[in-house]
């Protein structure tokens, strides 16, 4: 344990900002010292977290070491750049950026300041998965369901970027090889992005994933299951449940894995500090979010390509 804390703020007080002052507020190597927000309204939480509002977060400069941006995506690439050039560790709310080139702007900034940039895949740090990741190997198939309800707090992007990504970046640390091909489909029902969409991975090793996200889901739905040579693993990301279920002579075992809950946020955010303090990852930033963007991105493109095929002719 480090007894030094770093001085930390959050920019973006909304729904997940909240709960990222919240952690930093009780982690020990943190002290936080302030949050950003150019809502007015969102005063009364600075309030109840008791630190200072800052209306601009330029005026963080000089005040913080680290800092969390949960602000709409279309924001992350200039706020991070900001930091980033004023030589502040940097975590961003996943997707990393909304255009290819613009995190690779990040990355090498992050590099050439020797700097931590983490980007908030949340599951990366789900014990259940993290459990899982150790259990799957030579895994044949994938099949993946990120459903909920409408929210409407994302507003500047489609279900790809804003769900589907995680799984995106949980199916490549998973099966470590390029995808060969992929064919994908989407629907745009209540925004202009697509709403619900499916995207089927076929990886040059012989893997195949099947991935389907949805926000017009009325029940939360959060789960993968692999399939490989000796096993079938089940996982329940929100439950932080799995099972494996194993052919033992002529017939199928089910065996319940052992699995230490946790908040996977505060998991996160204890990654990203102690990268910091370890020296860990200055220097070296998150390209696997990087990679899981330009992976969101190819699948976006394809879905708008297959509509307007479709609507063609359908004309």
């Amino acid at each position: 344990m480090s007894s030094r804390k770093i001085k930390t703020a959050v920019v973006g007080i909304g729904y997940l900002g909240k709960e990222h002052a919240r952690i930093y507020r009780e982690l020990e190597d943190s002290e936080l010292v302030g949050v950003a927000d150019s809502d007015k309204s969102r005063a009364e939480k600075a309030a109840e977290l008791g630190v200072p509002l800052f209306k601009d977060y330029r005026d963080l400069a000089g005040k913080v070491e680290a800092v969390s941006i949960a602000t709409p995506t279309c924001t992350h690439h200039a706020i991070a750049k900001f930091f980033l050039e004023h030589g502040v560790h940097t975590l961003i709310e996943k997707p990393i950026t909304l255009e290819l080139a613009q995190a690779d702007e990040l990355i090498e900034l992050a590099r050439a300041k020797n700097l931590a940039l983490q980007v908030g895949h949340l599951e990366r740090h789900n014990p259940g998965f993290r459990r899982v990741e150790e259990i799957a190997k030579n895994i044949r198939f994938m099949e993946i369901h990120r459903l909920g309800p409408f929210t409407g707090r994302i507003n500047d992007c489609g279900v790809v970027l804003d769900l589907m990504i995680h799984d995106i970046d949980i199916v490549q640390s998973l099966v470590k090889s390029p995808v060969e091909s992929f064919d994908a489909v989407g629907i745009n029902v209540l925004t202009p992005y697509e709403d619900i969409a499916n995207v089927r991975l076929k990886f040059k090793n012989g893997a195949v994933a099947d991935i389907t996200a949805s926000r017009l889901t009325p029940e939360k739905q959060r789960k993968i299951r692999i399939f490989q040579e000796d096993a079938y693993i089940s996982l329940d990301y929100d439950q932080q449940k799995a099972k494996i279920f194993r052919k033992q002579f002529f017939q199928i075992v089910q065996e319940t894995v052992d699995i230490e809950r946790s908040e996977p946020l505060k998991e996160e955010l204890k990654f990203f500090l102690n990268g910091i303090l370890s020296g860990k990852s200055l220097g070296r930033p998150d390209e696997a979010a990087r990679n899981a963007l330009d992976m969101a991105i190819q699948i976006v493109q394809t879905i708008q390509k297959n509509q307007k095929a479709f609507s063609k002719a359908a004309s």
